[in-house]
């Protein structure tokens, strides 16, 4: 674990920082708190804040408040606060302020160790919950809302070239009602698959219908992507209850252009998936008809989605 430590005492954060090495934590120290909220801020490895209340130029209380403030809240920070004062009402207010735990100065070695131990099961657990809010529990994709959350992020960061692939399943319900359910969800699982493969944003939006965002791909290689990813689709084979099978999927492309939202974009995306469902399905389509029927991208340029 990393964690910010705020003291007026150079001594003390060095006595806490070799605490934490005994675990093999790591530190990064600081006397003045408005130099550890920023760390906070702009390092997410940071998950452990341990502050004094007797710190400038914000106090350990208001320290508190603002580190609530600044992380969402899928991030676990843990926050200690340290004080020698006895003040019950201070420390009552310290947990007002957003601090999980309490400690007395001068640190005893055992207590810190387990309240760090504590910290290291709260994360984990936060962790857990925040995978299932959202993950697809089929699939194993960013589900809508998480989707539409990491869709919006890339967007206002801005940078890179942001485009979607939109997709479903062709004649799907056909698919549940021959082979069942059961069937139809190694299909949607299978379908998945193919779309994690790509490195970009990969989402269920529901049912059969799924989007892929890319960071940093221009027009044709979101073409040449998509169209590999049908072609992967195609070349998918099931068990049936008459044999096997295969099934294929339609695709819509769009690239995001300033003054779009989020909605905006997948909406040209849905006009392109539309356009493929109605020249005949198993295609990839864009609402503006550039690129169309290109030849897939070599494999290279495909790899595993990397999830953090």
């Amino acid at each position: 674990m990393h964690a910010a430590i705020v003291d007026p005492s150079r001594v003390v954060l060095k006595m806490i920082a070799q605490l934490l090495a005994e675990r093999g934590d790591t530190a990064s120290e600081f006397v003045d708190s408005e130099s550890a909220l920023r760390c906070i801020k702009g390092d997410p490895t940071v998950d452990i804040l341990i502050t004094s209340l007797e710190v400038l130029p914000m106090t350990g209380l208001e320290l508190c408040w603002e580190a609530r403030l600044a992380i969402p809240a899928q991030r676990p920070l843990f926050i200690i606060v340290m004080s020698s004062l006895s003040d019950e009402l201070k420390l009552a207010e310290a947990l007002d302020c957003g601090a999980d735990d309490l400690i007395a100065k001068p640190v005893n070695r055992l207590e810190l160790h387990a309240r760090l131990r504590l910290a290291g099961r709260l994360k984990s657990a936060q962790l857990h919950l925040v995978a299932l809010a959202e993950t697809d529990p089929l699939t194993g994709l960013f589900n809508r809302r998480a989707f539409f959350d990491r869709l919006n992020k890339a967007i206002e960061l801005g940078g890179k070239p942001v485009s979607a692939i939109m997709f479903d399943i062709d004649h799907f319900k056909r698919i549940n009602d021959l082979e069942g359910h059961d069937v139809g969800d190694l299909v949607i699982r299978r379908v998945a698959g193919e779309a994690a493969k790509i490195a970009g944003i990969a989402g269920r939006l529901g049912g059969e219908e799924f989007a892929v965002i890319l960071e940093g791909c221009d027009e044709r290689g979101t073409f040449r992507l998509a169209e590999t990813l049908r072609q992967s689709c195609a070349n998918a084979s099931f068990s049936g209850h008459a044999g096997p099978f295969q099934m294929t999927c339609s695709f819509g492309v769009s690239i995001w252009v300033e003054g779009d939202t989020a909605d905006t974009l997948l909406k040209k995306a849905d006009v392109g998936l539309y356009r493929a469902k109605t020249d005949g399905r198993n295609r990839v389509r864009s609402a503006a008809r550039a690129y169309e029927d290109m030849p897939p991208m070599p494999s290279a340029m495909v790899r595993q989605q990397e999830r953090h």
